[in-house]
């Protein structure tokens, strides 16, 4: 039987730290044969397609980010980012199975194309620089119920997402202090030495530069909190097939 999961039971099973659900790093570049369980959830996550999904994906970056930055930062958050359009680019929607609400978004870029964004204020060790690189920026989600499980399963389709397209480092940005939640999610500072580092594409504030390493995660993560729920669970409303970012 399939089983619905609710925040009750999910935060029962599966303990959260500092408000967030502590994610494993992302996986070795293989799925598994076969998952130990399903679960459905109540909502659904897809890669948006379509220049309505992007409006609908700025109004609620505006309305999340209203809420802990400055009027003055705000400007143009109402309008598409042209590097949403951009190849090597998705952006991930989570819509309510009960109204088609927007509950949260997230957006990956890769290095495939063009340097990450953190890049024009950071210069990355060779051996990142080098390799298949993807940055996670934009995560925005709605005030609503279930906002945590939101996150928890954007998270974890990002992390697929990447694996799918043979990322090896997966990269955040985050202020304190966020950046404690990041490392609750087993994300390292690239040089702890730096510290905070001011960062053009998030309007020029200090952020801690993180990563976390693919290629490492089913080793790191073995014993993790949420192992289970990461790795060896079946979430059929998370549909990465809609668009072909990369393609």
């Amino acid at each position: 039987m399939l089983e619905q999961p609710t925040m009750s039971t999910v935060g029962a099973s599966r303990p959260a730290a500092g408000g967030w659900y502590a994610i494993p790093a992302p996986a070795l570049l293989q799925q598994p044969d076969r998952y130990d369980r399903r679960e459905l959830l109540p909502f659904r996550v897809r890669v948006a397609s379509g220049e309505e999904d992007l409006r609908r994906v700025a109004h609620l970056r505006y309305d999340a980010y209203a809420r802990h930055l400055p009027p003055a930062l705000m400007h143009g958050l109402l309008q598409v980012d042209p590097l949403d359009r951009e190849p090597g680019v998705a952006v991930l929607m989570a819509e309510s199975k009960v109204d088609g609400e927007l509950l949260g978004t997230l957006r990956i870029q890769t290095n495939r194309d063009r340097p990450l964004l953190l890049q024009q204020s950071y210069e990355l060790p060779p051996e990142m620089a080098q390799a298949r690189c993807a940055e996670v920026t934009r995560l925005a989600v709605a005030q609503h119920a279930e906002s945590r499980l939101v996150k928890t399963v954007l998270l974890k389709a990002a992390f697929y997402w990447c694996e799918a397209q043979g990322v090896r480092y997966v990269l955040v940005t985050a202020r304190a202090p966020l950046d404690r939640q990041y490392a609750r999610l087993m994300f390292r500072d690239v040089d702890p030495e730096k510290g905070f580092v001011p960062l053009a594409h998030v309007f020029g504030l200090p952020h801690r530069v993180m990563v976390c390493d693919i290629a490492r995660a089913r080793m790191d993560g073995a014993g993790h909190p949420l192992y289970d729920f990461w790795f060896n669970t079946d979430h059929p409303d998370i549909d990465l097939t809609s668009r072909g970012a990369l393609g």
